[in-house]
């Protein structure tokens, strides 16, 4: 099988990578980390204007109609460059309102950078199952009202719509019950609180008190939104994944050139050959989340779910397990400053760290692909 990028993927990545490497560099992204909103509404405007944001949109919402492998191409250049602006949350509730279908202006507003999405699914009970919901959504005349609470919501202060899962009928951990809705993050009785993570993203924690929503604000059927909150997760997982192996390349690329520079008993200390088993196994570990990713990206838009949910679990676990094993030794090979914010090295691992966490970890993943039909066969 060919793994080639086609020539558009490659001009695609080649116009990012060059605009990540002259406009958004690591001194560039300190800044905007400092600033206020912690994004920056020029760098916004610039993928945009290459079309990053339209990407994924379907043509006649005005969008490219990207499939899940150009934006793996997009994402890597995101994961490479540490890109801290909020568009893994806007292709993420972008997905959720295709899915849902029935919103095609919000669609053609997300294509033109006009409007950027979050997406408020977990809770603090709730962990990585995003079945478990205590928000509730009560039918009232010919709306509904919702109450509850969610946390680390990525971006949610700095998008102007929110997707939200609440419970509107069942117990708290049906997956029957669950409804999903698009509203304006001013609505009032949502009340958000910013804050910075430790990768310097932005994440937010939103309570709803009272919130009157329309009907028009339903995504999909009441009581049955549970296969797009699964799909449109699993979508958001292999964004996450090509996401990683673009900070797993870059942190091997550093930490490479730090071994060619940095000196002991007067030679440079990538001559050890320990050390370059170890960078060895970094690559390899590279490379075989490269391989995953790709996979992932193939298989996540199967009109089989289960084939879907085994092959995004697959990729997830052994990319969280890369992830790991090439943080850990980047870190170490660079020493005491390999821990330091000044050094790139640091906000990597960081970040890794971050997606790890991230719509399931490696136990969870694992745990969900051994649950898949078909992976214990009846003696």
């Amino acid at each position: 099988m060919d793994f080639t990028f086609t020539q558009e993927q490659q001009q695609f990545s080649d116009a990012l990578r060059r605009w990540v490497d002259k406009d958004y560099t690591f001194d560039q992204r300190k800044k905007i980390v400092l600033s206020d909103s912690g994004t920056s509404d020029i760098a916004w405007t610039t993928l945009t204007e290459l079309g990053m944001t339209a990407l994924p949109i379907a043509e006649e919402q005005g969008g490219f109609n990207g499939s899940a492998i150009d934006m793996q191409v997009v994402m890597h250049e995101i994961g490479r460059g540490l890109v801290i602006e909020p568009y893994w949350s806007t292709m993420l509730g972008a997905q959720f309102l295709t899915l849902a279908g029935g919103h095609d202006e919000l669609l053609e507003q997300v294509a033109a950078g006009a409007l950027k999405l979050a997406c408020a699914l977990g809770e603090k009970q709730s962990r990585y199952d995003l079945f478990d919901i205590a928000t509730t959504a009560t039918a009232q005349g010919d709306g509904f009202v919702l109450n509850g609470t969610k946390t680390v919501v990525i971006h949610g202060a700095q998008a102007g719509m929110l997707i939200v899962s609440a419970r509107s009928s069942g117990s708290r951990r049906d997956t029957a019950g669950i409804a999903l809705f698009v509203l304006p993050a001013t609505t009032p009785g949502v009340v958000l609180r910013d804050y910075r993570t430790i990768d310097c993203q932005r994440a937010a924690d939103i309570t709803f008190t009272d919130v009157a929503l329309p009907a028009s604000a339903l995504l999909g059927a009441s009581d049955a939104g549970w296969d797009i909150l699964d799909a449109a997760t699993d979508y958001g997982i292999t964004l996450l994944c090509a996401e990683a192996v673009g900070v797993m390349e870059s942190l091997n690329q550093a930490t490479l050139e730090y071994l060619k520079t940095r000196q002991q008993f007067g030679v440079p200390i990538g001559k050890f050959q320990a050390l370059q088993h170890r960078m060895a196994d970094m690559f390899m570990h590279l490379e075989q989340a490269r391989s995953m990713a790709t996979l992932a990206a193939v298989k996540v838009t199967s009109t089989d779910p289960v084939e879907r949910r085994r092959t995004v679990s697959a990729a997830k676990a052994r990319i969280c397990q890369a992830m790991k094993y090439v943080g850990q030794q980047a870190v170490q090979l660079h020493g005491g400053m390999g821990v330091t914010n000044e050094l790139p090295a640091a906000h990597h691992f960081k970040r890794l760290s971050i997606i790890e966490l991230t719509l399931g970890d490696t136990d969870h993943h694992l745990a969900r692909f051994i649950a898949q039909p078909g992976f214990r066969q009846a003696a």
